[in-house]
């Protein structure tokens, strides 16, 4: 191998695709590359050459691509390249002349690959071949892989032995007074389906314990007095430890004072409790028992427990490798399952509401959309009918303390009350059927640019809980009305162009003063607007953005590879969405604490180059809404 390969190759070495050829492809490559400068303004190439005569890769400084053809300002500029990135393969793919301008934006070094040769690459190697055709598909599969075996070795260490008990702790430990009854401790140990009682004193500190054992040979074998306090069949030697030694510390005490079950305390006071079981199996609550126990809870605190039990399966299912889209869509359904179980306790304490009223508890936003990550406040609404003797007023007076007890709920499980205040204890938004379809009737007939966009959310809801033939109906409705309305369309069309993606201005990304990107904001809102505007405008019922997309894509006529380079796009920011919170919870942060900003500094080089790529996705997306709508 000559010194001159192995010194071009090793600017090859961390790019993808070239990193993952055959030897002998790449070989191949670099022998028949050379090597060209660019001064800063200079044109590389222009839709004026009718044909494409070299495949490019960036090795030094800056290419943009620029719209018009006219030199543009770096405004105008929308698409920027740098080091390892290549270009132009759409045109090089079709055969046909670029419809931007390629740049240099700064003095500027590529290497050049001759068209006849590009070809013959495509067909010599699949790697290469899979890159060009299906580029952002391609990125975010070698991404998913480097996520992959990040989260499976943090899942490891995270259930080992070398754990932290802090780490292991389950649930909150459940405790009782030293005067509670035993007849009473019992029936909270049943109701809360834990094997042991703790009691502890007025600072919280542990006086006592009781186990399932306990129970056989203290209680039920002597038929001990179930009203006497359950302090005097405890067990008052106890074995504490603090939550930050290793589990396996924890496992030789157990094993040293032969007891199952070990306190964890901080400052004297009870923080948790770690049984044999917990330490040695290390298990996982599967989703069959998260579901089993959403269904047949009774207290608030099994449902936080339940919440708590989801976002770590969240985790394994990341280590696990499973698809950013299952994993939303997953996340929802839990939600949903949680949201549903609160709704049934509020409304099965309700008597006041009459039996003829039908009602719809309706999810939006991204609920609404099964597009949930870890960090998502509510957003949720109320459709009722209105039966004859009675008014809408009246019911509304009726419904609104107990969806407000249902939010409340909801912000104790871990979902924030919505600052916007779009749920369903506003009375805003707690409407009958008919004043639901006036509201909506008002919006798309009357309403400005702005006001369309404030209420954007409400037009992904779906029925959750109740009569779902209400929200069909509505839907329904809301589509023959909106799908002909050529100016409410225009005005989404406006609406879905305002939220630009910060690339093509500086090098990189476009960053506010906190020098951080808005991952919601610029990088997921795009879509989903986008998607929103297409199923409106084709009738296609469904809420969720990727399946919005496929399903309007005929009727749009666009072409199923652009459909299918969004979705990409789209999917990997929500992966770097669901680490960041994943990130932040593994941090300590609360759920009120966590948000969608993230410092583009801190992704390693390909997250950094496929989060561009994304960028530039969303940002082809918009152009097609503006020349499809004229804005």
């Amino acid at each position: 191998m000559s010194t001159i390969y192995q010194l071009l190759s090793s600017n090859f070495a961390l790019t993808v695709p070239f990193n993952r050829m055959e030897p002998e492809h790449l070989q191949w490559m670099i022998e028949r590359m050379k090597l060209c400068f660019y001064a800063k303004g200079e044109v590389i190439v222009s839709p004026e050459q009718k044909q494409v005569e070299q495949f490019y890769v960036v090795k030094q400084g800056i290419v943009y691509a620029e719209q018009l053809i006219e030199k543009s300002t770096e405004v105008d500029t929308w698409l920027e390249l740098d080091k390892g990135e290549c270009f132009p393969l759409g045109a090089l793919l079709a055969r046909r002349p670029v419809y931007s301008v390629y740049r240099a934006g700064e003095d500027t070094f590529c290497f050049q690959l001759a068209t006849s040769d590009f070809h013959t690459l495509l067909g010599m190697s699949k790697i290469f071949s899979n890159f060009c055709i299906r580029q952002i598909a391609n990125l975010l599969e070698y991404s998913k892989q480097v996520i992959h075996t990040q989260y499976a070795q943090s899942e490891t260490k995270r259930h080992s032995l070398t754990s932290p008990l802090s780490s292991i702790i389950r649930r909150k430990p459940v405790s009782c007074t030293a005067n509670t009854s035993v007849r009473k401790a019992l029936e909270t140990m049943k109701l809360m389906h834990i094997g042991s009682m703790i009691a502890v004193d007025e600072e919280g500190r542990p006086i006592g314990i009781m186990t399932l054992q306990d129970v056989l040979e203290r209680i039920a074998m002597p038929q001990a007095n179930l009203d006497q306090p359950v302090i005097n069949l405890m067990s008052t030697t106890l074995t504490a430890v603090s939550p930050h030694i290793q589990a396996q510390q924890a496992a030789i005490l157990m094993v040293e004072n032969g007891v199952r079950h070990i306190l964890v305390v901080e400052n004297e006071k009870l923080v948790g409790l770690v049984s044999e079981k917990d330490l040695f199996a290390l298990q996982r609550v599967g989703l069959r028992e998260i579901g089993m126990a959403i269904r047949s809870a009774l207290q608030v605190e099994e449902l936080l427990q339940a919440a708590s039990n989801i976002r770590n399966v969240v985790h394994s299912m990341m280590a696990q490798g499973v698809a950013p889209e299952h994993l939303t869509q997953f996340i929802s359904a839990f939600n949903d399952l949680l949201t549903v179980r609160i709704i049934e306790l509020a409304f099965g304490q309700a008597a006041s509401i009459p039996a003829a009223c039908q009602i719809c508890w309706l999810a939006l936003g991204s609920q609404g959309r099964f597009e949930q990550t870890l960090y998502t406040d509510q957003d949720n609404a109320l459709i009722f009918t209105v039966p004859e003797g009675y008014t809408a007023e009246q019911l509304r007076t009726e419904l609104l303390p107990i969806a407000k007890n249902i939010n409340d709920t909801l912000a104790l499980c871990g979902f924030p009350l919505c600052k916007g205040m779009v749920m369903a204890s506003n009375p805003q938004w707690c409407l009958s059927l008919g004043e639901w379809k006036k509201t909506f009737a008002n919006w798309i007939n009357h309403c400005t640019k702005e006001a369309i966009l404030q209420s954007s959310i409400f037009f992904d809801f779906r029925a959750l809980s109740g009569e779902a033939s209400l929200a069909a109906e509505l839907r329904e409705w809301l589509h023959e009305l909106a799908g002909g309305n050529e100016r409410f369309l225009y005005q989404l069309a406006e609406a879905a162009m305002d939220f630009r993606p910060p690339i093509g201005v500086i090098k990189d990304f476009v960053l506010g003063k906190e020098k951080k990107l808005d991952l919601k904001m610029y990088g997921i809102t795009p879509f989903v607007n986008a998607a929103r505007l297409f199923s409106l405008a084709t009738g296609v019922p469904a809420t969720n953005t990727i399946q919005r997309l496929r399903a309007s894509a005929s009727k749009m006529k666009i072409s199923t590879e652009d459909i299918e380079a969004w979705i990409n796009a789209f999917l990997f920011i929500q992966v770097l969405r669901l680490r960041h919170h994943d990130l932040a919870k593994a941090n300590g942060l609360s759920d009120e604490e966590l948000d969608n900003l993230i410092d583009p500094a801190q992704l390693n080089e390909l997250d950094r180059r496929i989060l561009k790529e994304a960028f530039r996705q969303a940002r082809k997306l918009q152009i097609r809404i503006g020349l499809e709508y004229h804005v």
